[in-house]
């Protein structure tokens, strides 16, 4: 071999080398590049997936037939014409005359509001307004002090006022229904009686000038017993409203629950023998607002609020002013409830 056969050969060689060392190169390369394909194919499965889950059409229904219900709130412990000076009770409350009556307008406003601007898919039947009782402060005890005027003047001045919300709540709703007990306040005794339990009470008085002011409009409906118990059937849902004054406790660290369910368990085998069943109570009384229908129970607030009795003498938890409204359907009986708030501390001014 010559000189020249082997500079070809070394040349051969060394060309052979780099067109390994470029094709080691070039797998490095393509290796890498499809490590990186891999991961940019998995980030666009993911992107592609998350665009394919859109919400289930369960989280986003098509728009149901309209449904029927009924709607039911409760006035009561208004304790109207009272008077709570902010600066007994460490400036948690006020309430007097002119107060009382911008809750009324915003009770029946609120009742208003939120079926016409919170519940939408359902044509309503009616409304029923439950007067529960306590709608005066009385002239019991030490809360007659600084009443605003004599009950009879009371009962004169806020039978109107009623009478005027329940206009109002007339023309938004075609049917009203308003049923009547008894609260212990508007009692003429000083202690509670048993007989004429329910006519010696003014709150009766009130539920019959009520009717007397509705007899000429086919709207209005009033039921006033001489017993302070009343059913209220809504469709095949049967309430059973009483203010619930006829217990006693509720201040150890069960709360109003004990005392309130003795009450409810006592009613229903007093009402039993009679063929008389009931599905919940709905009462007033304790000032505290307990929505609870899947135990058979509804107690209402108050429209007065917090004042000197639940503060000095029950050291009781401060609670707004506010009272009840429940939604009662044909298939499902109470199916929603709200809490109505009756006060605006700025329009009040206090």
């Amino acid at each position: 071999m010559t000189l020249a056969d082997d500079a070809v050969a070394i040349e051969a060689a060394r060309a052979t080398n780099r067109i390994r060392q470029e094709r080691d190169t070039a797998r490095a390369q393509v290796a890498s590049l499809s490590d990186e394909l891999g991961r940019l194919q998995q980030i666009v499965g993911i992107h592609e997936a998350a665009s394919a889950a859109a919400p289930p059409k369960w989280l986003v229904p098509a728009r149901a037939k309209k449904h029927h219900a009924t709607v039911c709130t409760i006035l009561s412990d208004c304790h109207f014409d009272e008077v709570v000076r902010p600066g007994e009770i460490g400036g948690l409350n006020a309430y007097n005359r002119a107060i009382g009556e911008l809750r009324l307008r915003r009770w029946a406003d609120r009742v208003v509001a939120i079926t016409r601007d919170y519940v939408a898919g359902v044509d309503f039947d009616g409304l029923v307004v439950m007067l529960g009782g306590d709608i005066f402060s009385g002239a019991l005890h030490d809360l007659a002090e600084t009443n605003e005027d004599t009950l009879p003047g009371s009962v004169l001045h806020w039978s109107a006022l009623i009478c005027s919300a329940l206009e109002m709540l007339a023309e938004e709703f075609g049917k009203v229904h308003v049923p009547c007990v008894v609260g212990n306040h508007g009692r003429l005794s000083y202690k509670p009686r048993t007989k004429l339990r329910a006519r010696d009470n003014f709150d009766w008085l009130l539920g019959h000038l009520v009717a007397r002011h509705f007899a000429g409009d086919k709207r209005v409906t009033v039921t006033v017993t001489d017993d302070p118990d009343c059913f209220v059937p809504v469709y095949d849902t049967v309430h059973l409203l009483t203010h619930g004054d006829q217990t006693k406790g509720g201040g150890g660290i069960g709360g109003i629950w004990p005392p309130i369910m003795r009450m409810a368990a006592k009613k229903q085998q007093r009402y039993a023998p009679a063929g008389k069943p009931f599905d919940l109570v709905v009462c007033g009384h304790w000032h505290q607002l307990v929505m609870a229908p899947e135990q058979g129970l509804i107690v209402n607030g108050s429209l007065k609020g917090y004042d000197e009795f639940a503060a000095h003498i029950m050291n009781a938890r401060p609670e707004r002013p506010q009272q009840a409204l429940w939604l009662v359907t044909p298939e499902h009986g109470v199916t929603a409830s709200f809490p109505v708030i009756c006060a605006d501390r700025g329009v009040e001014g206090w």
